[in-house]
């Protein structure tokens, strides 16, 4: 099919009853209003439902358009991207419910993102759906919230300052997580412990979440061992203690990828890891073993189904996740260190103002897909992209200027 064109909406928010399609809804109707320079829409199966999404928006939101649709009807999402020319989708668990709507928007050729961080489901995606995305001319880009924007943007902006600087990219980036505060979602803890029951039963796809490279194009690939955090380090450049961060698994792949899809623009060796900061001395050391030991656990536990259960009762339920007043007062703080091939350093940083997981994600996510809409020039072919390498400087923008985020360089040397 062509691509979607002379449609009813800019934009269209899939899932907006959802935890974080609430969050979503209620960015965009405070950042854009309703029917003014930006026409949108929420979408979802219960219309009760969408109905008390407006409510909750008061009066105002009155004349925000609803439209039916349910992943189980293939029917109501091919009339959905008809209208529409990008829709954000945040139906999850995506392994379990995201490929519907990336099917039809990728036949309808309309621009799509997400906020999944579930590589084993990018790389099926990527596997039966690119090549007709890159027919139709449907862009789609995942890993649009915390995973994956901060990191892959991070990295990209990092780079560019370094070859203004340096006159060369960075060939060896890592993305330290210094400080961050925010609640988890159930949504986000459903998906951790799918993927963690997947890899338990199967064999060939543990060896694919160990690939940093598992979404990559399969020409691009690296001679250089990629450094990958498994337990408690110290941290020489920041003298601080660090331990395994649970979102690089993901991160570091779609990193790779813009890489990648940018013509190895950071180099083919290019080599890039993530940790958390846990501080110094004894105290630092305590908490970044205590850290990992409770991530194996985690995973572990998840994988086995005799224990599974357990974790399931012990931890927020879909639907469930931080208080308003906890996602107004979160943050976040991560830190890059970049080296070019000749030993030149850069530390960069890049915060938000409000809780990573869901205050802060609902917004990249929103401008994400207003990028989508409005930036991204007409004459980008479709296909299965990143955050960085399509949106790039125009997303950043957005972010600054609206959505409470900073990219800033910390030193040189």
């Amino acid at each position: 099919m062509a691509k979607t064109t002379n449609t009813n909406y800019d934009l269209v928010v899939f899932g907006a009853t959802s935890f974080v399609g609430q969050i979503l809804t209620r960015y965009l109707f405070e950042t854009y209003g309703v029917g003014q320079s930006v026409n949108w829409a929420i979408a979802g199966r219960s219309s009760h439902k969408l109905e008390g999404v407006k409510g909750e928006l008061g009066h105002k939101a009155k004349e925000l358009p609803v439209i039916l649709a349910d992943v189980s009807d293939q029917g109501s999402l091919e009339a959905l991207c008809g209208q529409t020319r990008a829709v954000i989708s945040t139906v999850g668990p995506y392994a379990l419910y995201g490929e519907p709507m990336v099917q039809a928007c990728v036949r309808s050729g309309t621009d799509y993102c997400d906020l999944t961080g579930e590589v084993q489901w990018i790389r099926k995606m990527i596997e039966r759906y690119e090549e007709e995305a890159k027919s139709s001319g449907a862009r789609i880009v995942h890993c649009c919230g915390f995973d994956s924007i901060p990191s892959d943007l991070g990295v990209w902006y990092l780079q560019q300052q370094a070859e203004e600087t340096f006159g060369a990219p960075c060939k060896d980036v890592r993305m330290r997580v210094k400080a961050a505060k925010g609640g988890l979602s159930g949504g986000t803890v459903a998906s951790m412990i799918n993927i963690a029951k997947e890899a338990g039963s199967d064999p060939a796809l543990r060896k694919e979440l160990a690939n940093p490279f598992s979404i990559c194009p399969p020409e691009h690939r690296s001679q250089t061992r990629q450094p990958s955090l498994k337990t408690a380090e110290f941290d020489k450049t920041f003298q601080v203690w660090l331990a395994p961060f649970v979102m690089g698994a993901i991160n570091t792949r779609i990193v790779h990828r813009s890489n990648a899809l940018q013509e190895a623009r950071y180099g083919k060796e290019f080599t890039y890891d993530e940790a958390m900061m846990t501080g110094r001395g004894l105290k630092g050391r305590a908490s970044a073993y205590a850290m990992t030991a409770a991530l194996g656990t985690f995973f572990t536990a998840s994988a086995i189904k005799p224990t599974r259960w357990v974790v399931e009762k012990l931890v927020p339920k879909p639907g469930e996740g931080p208080s308003p007043e906890e996602q107004r007062t979160g943050f976040f703080d991560i830190r890059f260190v970049g080296r070019t091939e000749d030993g030149k350093t850069m530390i960069t940083k890049v915060t938000g103002d409000r809780d990573p997981g869901y205050g802060s994600t609902a917004k990249m996510l929103g401008e994400a897909g207003m990028c989508l809409a409005f930036d991204v020039p007409a004459d980008k072919p479709g296909g299965f992209w990143t955050p960085a390498s399509l949106l790039d400087g125009d997303l950043q923008k957005r972010l600054t200027e609206k959505a409470g985020l900073t990219f800033e360089v910390v030193e040189t040397r």
